[in-house]
């Protein structure tokens, strides 16, 4: 299916929102995660019909960066932002991600970044977003058993072929980074960053250096930045296959000695007339022009409140506390999952 002919390339008045770089690419500022659509969290799967709306919904807003990954559901996600994007797929730079499912037989468990794999893998991304290309293709973790010069090599040839337009890297560090970008040249690395997860601060000098932007992954702490957890019985009344229930910052003493965050990003809000969400989002734009959050959600009345921090400037007394706040209490991921990120 062709991408590049889908009839609906003028846009509406409701597309003014600022832009940001990624290297080279153009997007909007604020970016939209779909993952949670289909995967992770409490309703996860249960009204695609919304969540196609709240797709729709953001295109309009001037929302360009839609991102997803051929491991959330595992597919469906991918299936799920194709549908949306019919008719609309000319407004949109879309990302998706590989190497977090083997199509070479490692197994599960095991990133799986050879060239194989990534072949198999892009053809199947390109036929369920139903698109003949992909705007951003990210490596979603890095793989220990290839080194990151194969795997450049063939998305080297992927971009050659026409299949994919630039190469992204996720949660990979300085010298993953550096090698990776001397074979050819990367656009955007995705990784946590927000208020309570700022670790790449000191990565950030070496991707400007080189020229890469910055995607900011779960930029509202999963929820727990807006506020909408406040009690472990909160908690309690997420689907059992909600990720959040076992995460190391939303369990034990860890989310109440977090919700200290969370009233100090509240208080702000209040003081400015703004949202705990737009707060947040607009302390992320706040650190740089290359740098582009991607909120996730699946409601078309949060996506409408998320692109709205758009217009929410923060003084930089106010970008200084939130900066200063104490780090969050307990690891960004489960001890599992930090295996397969790079520091």
């Amino acid at each position: 299916m062709d991408g590049r002919d889908r009839g609906m390339s003028e846009t509406t008045k409701e597309d003014i929102m600022r832009t940001a770089k990624l290297g080279n690419l153009e997007v909007g500022r604020i970016g939209l995660g779909a993952m949670g659509m289909s995967h992770g969290y409490s309703g996860a799967g249960s009204d695609d019909d919304e969540s196609i709306r709240t797709i729709h919904r953001a295109v309009d807003l001037g929302v360009t960066l839609i991102d997803t990954a051929e491991v959330y559901g595992p597919y469906v996600n991918e299936e799920l932002v194709g549908r949306a994007l019919r008719g609309r797929r000319d407004r949109v730079v879309l990302a998706t991600k590989f190497g977090l499912i083997s199509h070479t037989g490692r197994g599960a468990g095991r990133p799986d970044s050879s060239p194989d794999s990534i072949r198999t893998a892009v053809d199947g991304s390109l036929k369920r977003l139903g698109t003949d290309h992909i705007d951003l293709y990210y490596q979603h973790r890095v793989d220990p058993d290839t080194p990151i010069e194969d795997t450049m090599g063939v998305l080297a040839e992927l971009v050659r072929q026409g299949k994919i337009r630039h190469i992204g890297l996720s949660e990979a560090w300085v010298d993953t980074i550096r090698r990776a970008h001397a074979v050819h040249p990367v656009t955007a690395l995705q990784s946590e960053y927000s208020i309570w997860t700022r670790d790449q601060d000191e990565l950030l000098p070496v991707l400007r250096e080189l020229g890469i932007g910055l995607v900011a992954y779960s930029p509202l702490g999963r929820g727990f930045l807006t506020g909408a957890l406040r009690t472990p019985a909160d908690l309690e009344k997420l689907d059992d296959s909600d990720f959040r229930k076992n995460h190391p910052r939303f369990t034990g003493e860890n989310f109440q000695r977090n919700l200290r965050i969370a009233d100090e990003v509240q208080r702000v809000a209040d003081r400015i007339g703004a949202t705990s969400a737009q707060v947040a989002l607009a302390w992320v734009l706040a650190q740089g022009d290359d740098i582009v959050p991607i909120p996730g959600t699946k409601r078309v009345g949060r996506v409408e409140e998320n692109t709205a921090a758009d217009a929410v400037e923060l003084t930089a007394e106010q970008v200084a506390a939130l900066t200063a706040l104490p780090a969050a209490e307990g690891g960004h991921h489960t001890d599992a999952q930090m295996k397969l990120i790079e520091r």
